[in-house]
């Protein structure tokens, strides 16, 4: 039996990108005792959850309150997925981020550990800055940090609260890189390049990236470390379940340029790739990260063996299985597009 079938399972942001993944991945297993959170508002997240099979939904903003009344649906939580935040790297207001993504995971820390759960949270490679300091998930020096944004602040400073309160090794902090893949579509202008390309190219034939401002990187050189996000989950679950603790980095291990990201998404397409190069905003150019790469030593000295499915074959899974049909992770039903065989259509998987 899995040591996930001990006890319920609490997902927050279940409805969003990864945690909606992660049920589904979760589904997969034969886990359906989850309790979702969210918030669920006006826009199409909800579309999300249509597929997935939980045993109940509470939203976001009632949580700390059933928390503090021991609601009974919380009574059997024994692995709490804290993935909920405001995850948007433009958000300035600044207060709302500390309530939202710091006091709110503290709270909910504090509270898996009285109750003896298991508690992994999203911390974020946002918390690296431009990785002048490294990307280093084993330098337990992590006031060297320096985030670019107000949201990479609020991930760090719970990173810094858990190591200063000594409960950071109790817990499991995941560092996701760049994650891309279906379920994205509600994230607006934070949605990955992927999905708008996906877009410039149905609607126009092209897709347009931002000129490099640095003399070691050409237009659509610059590099990042892409994730499906089928690959980050299985990492969660890995760390959820392995007998760890502290902060992870969560990507492929490799860096691959924007020119490398968004070509096959055009041969998937049976398109011929048209690319063109626009100016950046002024007030991106200074923030700007030309280079990231997880280093996931660690993670695999964790005993996670599986390597990255490929670049090229992730994309070519999210537009021919997911945009191409506008489907959602769970409609896949009769299809085997997991990540053992993402491509129905396709002979030979690289990875």
């Amino acid at each position: 039996m899995s040591k996930l079938s001990q006890g319920r399972i609490l997902v927050t942001g279940g409805a969003g990108f990864i945690g909606s993944a992660l049920i589904w991945a979760l589904n997969q297993r034969g886990h359906e005792d989850i309790l979702i959170t969210d918030l669920l508002g006006s826009d199409e997240k909800y579309r999300n959850l249509l597929p997935l099979r939980f045993a109940d939904y509470l939203e976001a903003d009632a949580l700390l309150t059933a928390l503090e009344k021991n609601d009974p649906r919380l009574r059997d939580v024994r692995w709490v997925f804290h993935l909920g935040a405001c995850s948007a790297t433009t958000e300035r207001n600044v207060r709302y981020l500390m309530q939202n993504n710091f006091e709110y995971t503290k709270t909910l820390a504090h509270w898996s550990l009285k109750k003896k759960a298991r508690f992994v949270y999203a911390s974020s490679a946002a918390t690296y800055g431009d990785g002048a300091q490294g990307m280093d998930d084993q330098d337990p020096n992590l006031g060297r940090l320096r985030p670019l944004n107000p949201y990479g602040y609020s991930k760090h400073l719970f990173d810094l609260y858990a190591q200063h309160a000594g409960i950071l090794d109790r817990l499991v902090g995941l560092k996701y890189f760049n994650v891309f893949g279906p379920n994205e579509d509600h994230k607006g202008d934070m949605r990955s390049v992927v999905h708008k390309a996906f877009q410039q190219i149905q609607s126009s034939g092209s897709v347009s990236l931002f000129k490099s401002y640095h003399a070691d990187y050409p237009d659509g050189g610059q590099k990042r470390d892409f994730l499906y996000v089928k690959d980050a989950v299985e990492m969660t679950l890995h760390l959820a379940t392995a007998q760890v603790g502290g902060l992870y980095n969560i990507g492929s291990g490799r860096a691959h340029t924007w020119l490398e990201l968004v070509t096959p998404i055009f041969h998937a397409l049976k398109k011929t790739p048209k690319i063109d190069f626009i100016d950046m905003p002024e007030s991106l150019r200074a923030k700007y990260q030309y280079f990231t790469q997880a280093n996931i030593a660690k993670l695999q000295a964790s005993g996670y063996k599986n390597p990255a499915l490929s670049l090229k074959d992730s994309v070519t899974d999210y537009v021919r299985n997911y945009l191409v049909p506008n489907c959602k992770l769970g409609d896949e039903t009769g299809k085997d597009i997991s990540l053992k065989n993402p491509l129905k259509t396709s002979a030979k998987i690289t990875r």
